[in-house]
């Protein structure tokens, strides 16, 4: 099936990555949905052995092999994929040395872990490598297995050095499989094919490292992608009165007033209240005006933007379905 007409027409994959605690496997999970609705098939992959996507799809534990785990909206399928270090090195050593037999009695050994913890640059090859690998992968009838894979990989602090497979590998190898097949990854990750999306909050530390992990893939020569902020509040009042609340001029007596108005209070009740919620105002007030300088920090780095709400219920399937929907109407899928 042809690519929907979005912001990312031509991308197949999307590598989503964010500070701990930005909600990056949430984000990922959402665009895969976004991205197979209208009978697309997209695969959703994770390295890091967490299990977040079984967690948020709410799944047992994922085997290390692509399963079909959810129906995108107006049709199209999301299948996932946990790859795990070590299977991946058999199969590379299958493919490239006819040696899966022997790497298993090596990992007996304790072999393969040693060498994934001493080059760890060689364990980011396999996996990248095996991500890569479904982009490229055609069927028999010559087209492209998935439409789209979107990758939920490490932090931000680590995505470079993680997508950076040849430079990474320069030390391990100069010739050989090892070598050929970092260049295979190097051409995916580094072509028009490849966004790296970044997640982040309206809060000062995970933007000042999205805007740092944008510099370092620049820098690198890597593709950045959009920014996707997450858990976005409404400002429930309106902007003279968040100014207001803001240069610290909000007068509690009006709530006063109202709350008597409106029956809830009255006397000393209505005042302690009215102050209360002023607090409430004015705090609301001060986080709202940080909140806007951080998206002028993050408009400066000059790519693409999509706002997610906060899930008033928190984040399950249903959740998953609205962000995926708010990302389609953003035309991020």
């Amino acid at each position: 099936m042809d690519s929907p007409d979005t912001d990312w027409t031509d991308v197949r994959l999307h590598v989503v990555t964010g500070k701990g605690g930005t909600g990056k496997t949430t984000v990922a999970a959402a665009l895969a949905l976004a991205l197979a609705s209208g009978g697309r098939k997209v695969l959703l992959v994770e390295v890091e052995g967490r299990q977040g996507i079984a967690q948020i799809f709410d799944l047992p534990p994922l085997p290390y092999e692509e399963r079909k785990i959810a129906v995108a909206p107006a049709g199209g399928d999301v299948y996932a994929l946990a790859i795990d270090p070590e299977e991946a090195m058999l199969e590379y050593m299958e493919m490239f040395y006819g040696m899966r037999r022997a790497g298993r009695a090596l990992t007996k050994m304790g072999v393969v872990d040693f060498a994934t913890t001493v080059a760890p640059g060689f364990r980011d090859v396999l996996v990248t490598g095996k991500t890569t690998e479904a982009v490229r992968r055609r069927g028999r009838n010559g087209r492209r297995v998935y439409d789209a894979v979107v990758l939920d990989a490490p932090p931000t602090g680590r995505i470079t050095r993680f997508l950076n497979v040849t430079q990474e590998v320069a030390g391990l190898a100069k010739v050989g499989p090892i070598k050929n097949h970092s260049d295979l990854v190097n051409g995916v990750v580094k072509s028009r094919e490849t966004a790296v999306h970044f997640v982040t909050l309206l809060e000062e530390m995970p933007v000042q490292e999205t805007l740092d992990g944008i510099a370092e893939l620049r820098s690198a020569g890597l593709p950045p992608g959009g920014i996707f902020v997450n858990m976005v509040r409404e400002s429930q009042l309106p902007q003279s009165a968040l100014d207001t609340a803001v240069k610290g001029r909000f007068d509690p007596a009006e709530l006063v007033l109202g709350l008597k108005a409106a029956g809830v209070a009255d006397g000393a009740e209505a005042t302690a209240m009215a102050e209360a919620l002023a607090e409430e105002v004015v705090e609301h007030a001060r986080r709202t005006e940080l909140e806007r300088v951080e998206r002028e920090s993050l408009a400066g780095a000059g790519l693409k933007g999509y706002e997610l709400p906060l899930l008033a219920d928190g984040v399950d399937l249903a959740g998953l379905y609205e962000l995926a929907e708010s990302m389609r109407t953003q035309g991020a899928a």
